[in-house]
């Protein structure tokens, strides 16, 4: 079979009643719609299957491709533990207002009720407007039967919830069961498993061009919502720093942040898995198997196939990528 390369998949969008134009402003894209909440980077979510722009993959699915080249491309142990279905889903978040106040089912509730895996993220802020916030659970520890009450006036939730001020470069960690909702004014790249499983439980009382309001889901929140205090959310880490920083470890994905400024040679060999890069800030070129080489800027995500043990990133200018793969 013919060598595997760094792959880029078409962005899937997805239109929101909070979504903005950042996606295509800030990233320099021309085929956006209006009112583009999300751009799904690589995705193996049902009916949202990446779908490869690039190389003699080209106008394959993500799942094709897996289906050929099984652990060449996403790493022995991924391939046994998920098979075709790519375990993380990386995305572009761009809120124009606060997204719903919302919460996700870890992996036991979601295989239960959707047959679906759960749902812990990671958020890279990119872009942030100077009073932008997000919301991070409870200001106090919470009851299951406080909450029921609280949901029974939308004015004492919304003034129970955790609010933080958030500013480019900073990384939030998201587990499943934490309430949360992105504010206005952010665009950040998100890391999570995929599914596609969201309880919202209060919508700010917006309604559609008909007058309707979406649907809330506070039944089954009910038992997805960690009540307590939010653990530590915040990742810390020195965001100027030249090299590669950790930012997080989980049992579903690993990030690391790499900031380069000259040639930066990465071996990929002892992780046995595919490794996604996501660019955060600035443009590169990726130096691959006999001198191929694959650009990425500011936007662009890529799938570093399993095989491709030894890379060489290249930048004449400061190049954030985050770099993300499912621990063995």
């Amino acid at each position: 079979m013919a060598q595997l390369y760094p792959i880029k998949c078409k962005p899937i969008y997805k239109q929101t009643v909070w979504g903005g134009s950042n996606i295509a402003s800030v990233f320099g894209r021309a085929d956006v719609p209006e009112k583009c909440g999300e751009s799904w980077e690589i995705s193996a979510v049902q009916d949202s299957i990446s779908v490869i722009e690039n190389g003699f993959l080209a106008g394959n699915t993500l799942q094709e491709a897996i289906e050929i080249y099984m652990d060449e491309l996403v790493g022995s142990a991924v391939y046994d533990a998920f098979g075709v279905e790519f375990p993380l889903l990386c995305k572009f978040i761009d809120s124009h207002d606060f997204l719903s106040v919302q919460v996700h089912p870890n992996n036991e509730l979601a295989k239960e009720r959707h047959n679906s895996y759960g749902k812990t993220e990671m958020w890279y802020i990119v872009e942030a407007d100077e009073d932008a916030q997000i919301i991070l659970g409870f200001d106090r520890e919470m009851s299951r039967d406080e909450f029921l009450a609280l949901v029974q006036d939308s004015k004492e939730l919304v003034n129970s919830l955790s609010y933080r001020a958030v500013k480019k470069g900073e990384v939030f960690f998201v587990p499943a069961g934490l309430v949360h909702a992105i504010g206005q004014g952010v665009l950040l790249a998100e890391i999570q498993q995929t599914s596609d499983v969201t309880y919202r439980i209060y919508d700010w009382d917006r309604k559609d061009a008909e007058g309707n309001e979406r649907e809330l889901h506070l039944d089954l929140a009910l038992d997805a919502i960690d009540y307590s205090l939010p653990k530590q959310v915040s990742v810390l880490y020195e965001p100027y720093r030249i090299g590669e920083q950790k930012l997080l470890e989980c049992e579903f994905f690993v990030c690391s942040l790499l900031h380069i400024e000259t040639d930066f040679t990465k071996d990929y060999y002892p992780i046995d898995s595919g490794v996604v890069y996501m660019c955060v800030e600035g443009a590169g070129t990726i130096i691959y198997g006999e001198g191929e080489a694959e650009t990425i800027s500011q936007g662009e995500t890529i799938l570093l196939p399993a095989s491709l043990c030894e890379i060489t990133i290249q930048s004449s200018e400061p190049l954030g990528i985050l770099e993300v793969y499912v621990p063995s």
